[in-house]
């Protein structure tokens, strides 16, 4: 069966989700969404989407189901809790559906979810996105995915309307433990790029000569290339934006509780990942939960 012929059931419909739903529609998918937010429903219907006035109605007959939620929580409820109409999502779809995770949970929760699904006569993969909301937009994301070769391969050709990297990590929960280990490298990174520029501001340095400087040389890293935290240094970053749209700290945080979680249980260590989470973590108290994460950069002037 072609892959446009085949019914999507879209659930979360935030910046990431909403941009990603529109580009399965642009690519001529049979889309059906549905999301707590009514508006951010009929934003998608408006791009040609159908709309669903519960979850047991959006995935009614689906053949694929993707999410994109904040937590493991909230994709465990939506997949096996009876909600208002009184039916599981599970129970609706169309029987051997595949389940389609893009959400950033514990790699647990994710084997947790892919052996309840199985019990139900469905397929699953671990699906989390890298590349942020402009790469959402843009249908340039990276896919991390955990599940069967047979199962990546049904997901693949979905996934590529969406993204321009999909990459197979192994088995169910490996697409969850290569995104926290990229992500814990990524606020490193950000946090040691942020600390080098404000050091060489406090040194009287212009901090673009200073960026050139380390693109040139072995400091150089993807926040410099792509990403640059210092305001006015790249047009078209957050930090030249007073710090809006991006990547929040808030879930920054988020991602990097999981590295850690998950540090703990494998007992691995993780001295500079513990220390971007608390560097974070006290950013994020003083008012910057909601800023995109090079806001990192602000902790580290010498004069505010």
């Amino acid at each position: 069966m072609s892959t446009q012929k085949q019914k999507i059931a879209f659930y979360g419909l935030g910046n990431m989700g909403a941009s990603m739903a529109t580009n399965l529609i642009k690519s001529g998918f049979d889309v059906t969404v549905f999301d707590l937010v009514d508006e951010q429903v009929k934003r998608l219907i408006d791009a040609g989407a159908k709309g669903a006035s519960s979850s047991a109605e959006a995935g009614m007959g689906a053949d694929i189901i993707i999410t994109m939620l904040p937590a493991g929580k909230h994709v465990e409820s939506l997949y096996f809790t009876k909600h208002g109409d009184g039916q599981r999502l599970v129970d609706v779809v169309q029987t051997n559906a595949l389940f389609i995770d893009c959400s950033t949970i514990e790699t647990n929760t994710s084997k947790s979810i892919s052996s309840q699904l199985s019990a139900n006569g469905h397929r699953f993969v671990d699906a989390p996105v890298s590349g942020g909301v402009a790469g959402a937009a843009a249908g340039t994301l990276t896919f991390i995915v955990g599940g069967a070769t047979s199962d990546f391969e049904i997901a693949q050709p979905i996934l590529a309307n969406m993204g321009k990297h999909i990459f197979h990590a192994g088995s169910v929960g490996a697409g969850q433990a290569a995104k926290i280990c990229n992500n814990m490298l990524l606020s490193i990174l950000m946090a040691g790029t942020s600390e080098a520029l404000n050091l060489a501001i406090a040194n009287g340095l212009d901090p673009k000569v200073m960026s050139e400087i380390m693109l040139q040389s072995s400091g150089r890293n993807w926040t410099l290339e792509l990403y640059n935290p210092c305001p006015d240094v790249m047009p078209n970053v957050p930090s030249s934006n007073e710090y809006n749209g991006g990547f929040m700290v808030d879930l920054m945080n988020k991602d990097l509780g999981l590295a850690m979680d998950n540090a703990s249980d494998k007992s691995a260590i993780t001295p500079m990942g513990a220390l971007a989470k608390s560097l974070y973590q006290i950013h994020a108290q003083q008012g910057y939960g909601a800023k995109d994460f090079s806001s990192i950069f602000e902790a580290f002037k010498t004069s505010k």
